[in-house]
């Protein structure tokens, strides 16, 4: 199988707090591009071919009015859902981590959302945002059908605006791979000061270094996204693993900034109803 580099990912402290010392462990990233992946429903995360109609990824009103509804599609039809919500989208960049520390790239072994996550959902819908209710009229929804889906799954779709090749590139583990019992919950406070609140998790290393298997996709273009589970009920009532651990990596043949990863990030909640 076909070595993307290694590199040095960091997880987090199996004890001790946040302020304990976070485990640097050396791992083979694999090239996802050649290792006969199954797909996202069984390893997590799945590389789709997925052009986009916007002209101008600069401009945030264009991405939400054409790009959220065009991820909408995508995750009813990878799911299966009977509709799916994009209510925002976060980009990463030098200027965007410069606006806020949170929009850098983020370089230690993690998934969004713990368990218990889809009350957090349940009540944003109630209260919406702006973003929120713009994609609940966008679907012809309201928030009383988010309250009474049977089945919630948060589908993220992660693409490369930038060259082909950067600094800080992310890396997919193989869910597989992971145990649900792995993953630490912490809290996220008023994230990147948009007032959302939540728990994520953190994920600790393994006791074999090797265990958890990683992979990444090389010479990413803008046509192409990855497409990795964060979150599903029936997982996470099941006590399986529901969340795909990722992190930002150091490419070795990258000089830090030269170039600087540029990307953006949307979650889409598909609702089963």
């Amino acid at each position: 199988m076909k070595t993307f580099c290694r590199a040095t990912l960091n997880y987090v402290p199996a004890e001790g707090g946040p302020g304990a010392p976070h485990p640097a462990i050396d791992v083979e990233i694999l090239d996802g591009r050649r290792a006969g992946l199954p797909g996202w429903e069984e390893c997590g995360f799945e590389l789709v071919r997925h052009p986009s109609a916007v002209e101008e990824w600069t401009d945030d009103e264009e991405i939400e009015r054409v790009h959220h509804p065009e991820v909408e599609e995508l995750a009813r039809a990878m799911t299966g859902a009977t509709v799916a919500l994009v209510p925002s989208h976060i980009k990463r960049s030098p200027e965007r981590a410069r606006e806020h520390g949170d929009l850098s790239p983020i370089t230690f072994v993690h998934s969004d959302f713990a368990a218990g996550y889809d009350t957090n959902i349940r009540d944003m819908y109630r209260n919406p945002s702006d973003g929120a209710a713009r994609a609940l009229e966008r679907n012809g929804i309201t928030p009383g059908d988010v309250d009474r889906a049977s089945r919630i799954v948060i589908l993220q779709l992660w693409r490369n605006l930038g060259a082909t090749k950067m600094d800080f590139p992310l890396a997919f583990c193989d869910a597989r791979t992971v145990g649900v019992d792995e993953g630490r919950a912490f809290l996220v406070t008023n994230y990147a000061d948009t007032g959302a609140t939540f728990e994520a998790i953190g994920v600790v290393a393994p006791g074999d270094g090797k265990a958890h298997r990683w992979y990444a996709f090389p010479e990413l273009t803008v046509d192409e996204a990855v497409a990795f589970r964060t979150y599903d009920t029936d997982l996470v009532a099941r006590g399986a693993t529901y969340f795909t651990p990722h992190s930002a990596f150091r490419d070795p043949d990258v000089p830090v900034g030269r170039p600087a990863r540029s990307s953006i990030e949307l979650r889409a909640t598909c609702l089963f109803l």
